[in-house]
C-alpha cells in the first residue's frame, strides 16, 4: 500500500437518485489516477465515503419458507429473483425501515428480528452503498404496496422449490447466496442465528 493513497473526490453529476463521483488517487507506483463511482447521497469529501448506513436487506421467512421478490430491473432488463430491501428514511430507526419495506414490497407484518448483521457494503466496486442484513420472521398475506415504477411479484417458497429457483432462475448476488443456504438447511430451526 505504499505510496496508494486517496487524493480527492469531485462530484461530476447525476440525477435524482444517484450522484456520480471522480476519485483522484495515487496508484502504488505513484501514478495519478481517477476512479469513477456512485452514491445516493452528496459526499463531502473522501472521510464520508462509506460513513452512512443505506438500509436494511431482509431474510423473510414464515415457518419453513423464505420470501423471495421477483422483481423487472431496468439495469439488466430482465426479472431477477431479490430479497425484499430498502433504503432508510431520514428519521427512521432500521426496524421502522424493516417494517416499512416489508409492507410496500408484500403488505407483510414484521413478527420479530431473530438477527441483524453488521452492515456490509453492497457493491464496492462501484459505490459506497452499505446495508444492513437482517433475519426476520414474518406473517399476513401477500399484497403489493409497490410504486408504480415498481414491478415486484411477492411469493414464499419452501425449500425445494427455492432449490429449483437457484438452479434455473436468474437473482441478484445476495438473494442467490442466502436462497442456497435456505435451500441447504441453513435456516431450520435456529432461533438465535
Amino acid at each position: 500500500m505504499e505510496g496508494f493513497r486517496l487524493n480527492s473526490i469531485q462530484k461530476t453529476g447525476g440525477g435524482r437518485y444517484l450522484r456520480n463521483y471522480e476519485l483522484n488517487y495515487t496508484n502504488k507506483k505513484g501514478d495519478p489516477k481517477v476512479y469513477e463511482m456512485v452514491s445516493y447521497r452528496d459526499i463531502g469529501g473522501p472521510e464520508d465515503l462509506g460513513s452512512r448506513l443505506g438500509g436494511a436487506v431482509i431474510v423473510a421467512l414464515k415457518g419453513d419458507r423464505l420470501l423471495l421478490l421477483r422483481e423487472f430491473r431496468m439495469a439488466v432488463n430482465r426479472y431477477v429473483y431479490n430479497l425484499c430491501a430498502g433504503f432508510k428514511e431520514e428519521g427512521e430507526t432500521l426496524e421502522d425501515c424493516v417494517r416499512r419495506e416489508l409492507y410496500e414490497e408484500s403488505g407483510l407484518k414484521l413478527i420479530r428480528i431473530r438477527k441483524m448483521l453488521k452492515p456490509a457494503f453492497a457493491a464496492v466496486s462501484l459505490s459506497d452503498v452499505s446495508n444492513q442484513l437482517v433475519i426476520a420472521d414474518v406473517d399476513g398475506e401477500i399484497s403489493d404496496h409497490s410504486e408504480d415504477d415498481e414491478l415486484i411479484e411477492a411469493a414464499f417458497y419452501n425449500k425445494e422449490e427455492v432449490g429449483r429457483l437457484v438452479a434455473e432462475e436468474t437473482f441478484t448476488a445476495r438473494a442467490q447466496f442466502i436462497a442456497y443456504a435456505f435451500s441447504h438447511g441453513f435456516f431450520d430451526a435456529k432461533e438465535n442465528l
